[in-house]
């Protein structure tokens, strides 16, 4: 049993928030999927290599929600750091 309560609050809304953060995410996602560009139509058309099974390789643009989450999860790695130290609490 933890000395404070309200630190097992704290780790439930740090695990909480990101999760839903994502949710958001991903259903942005759905609509906005990638920066466009003038050859974005004919990258996301033209096949590079095809593989045994049906499987073929395109050169897309990488999606806009992979770059956001990949981001948003260095600043909450470096948030979730930095706030354990200032309020003096051992990782």
């Amino acid at each position: 049993m933890r000395y404070f309560n309200l630190l097992n609050n704290q780790h439930v809304f740090l695990y909480i928030f990101p999760t839903l953060v994502f949710i958001v995410l991903l259903g942005l996602a759905l609509g906005f999927t990638h920066f466009s560009r003038k050859n974005s139509e004919d990258r996301m058309l033209r096949i590079n290599r095809k593989f045994p099974e049906g499987i073929e390789d395109r050169d897309a643009p990488f999606p806009l929600v992979l770059i956001l989450i990949i981001i948003g999860t260095f600043i909450w790695g470096f948030c979730y750091i930095l706030g354990h130290g200032l309020m003096g609490v051992k990782i």
